[in-house]
């Protein structure tokens, strides 16, 4: 349905899609979520104009509401992040009640908003509150993602940030991948 949607930039399939996310049946909510990211996937701007509906689906009760509507927005993050922006409060929110997947799309949109010059500081605060608080598991491949938008003035508290979270990874394929991040980035 999606790529149909995607073929025939058809609008009004996108709003009637979003329309029914507050329908009372949770499986045409689930279905209708994966349909509207699989579109911001393909052709981000046909759901860019529902960046607030997405912002409001995260203080849903229903998670997979909530990590369906953090994929969206993770797919329109470029196409409008002065809305991202204003709804990070709620995007970091998100992660900490939400499941992995929010938290890995959260990650991912602090990461792109990082590339912005007038986003960058305060999202870069907000990438490294998550690389510090991160369950072990998911650290290596944030740090891995992240590694692109480290520059001159923000690589040493990235580093440092790695450094201090080395001791609490067991698992040792796991640390080997921050040692290279660190190591890569030195």
């Amino acid at each position: 349905m999606a790529q149909s949607v995607v073929d025939h930039a058809d609008k009004v399939a996108v709003r009637e899609l979003v329309d029914n996310l507050t329908n009372g049946n949770k499986n045409v909510q689930s279905d209708y979520i994966k349909v509207l990211y699989e579109i911001g996937e393909r052709k981000p701007a046909l759901i860019s104009n529902y960046v607030k509906e997405f912002l409001a689906l995260l203080e849903s009760k229903n998670n997979r509401l909530v990590w369906g509507s953090m994929t969206a927005l993770d797919t329109i993050t470029l196409e409008d992040p002065e809305t991202i922006y204003s709804g990070l409060p709620a995007i970091v929110g998100a992660t900490n009640s939400g499941s992995v997947i929010a938290r890995d799309h959260a990650v991912s949109i602090l990461t792109k908003m990082v590339t912005i010059r007038k986003y960058e500081k305060t999202a870069f605060k907000l990438l490294i509150e998550q690389l510090k608080t991160c369950p072990t598991n998911q650290l290596p491949m944030y740090a891995e993602n992240a590694m692109r938008i480290v520059n001159n003035d923000n690589r040493k508290m990235f580093m440092n940030t790695l450094s201090s979270r080395m001791r609490s990874i067991e698992k040792l394929s796991k640390r080997r991948r921050v040692e290279h991040v660190i190591k890569k980035l030195g």
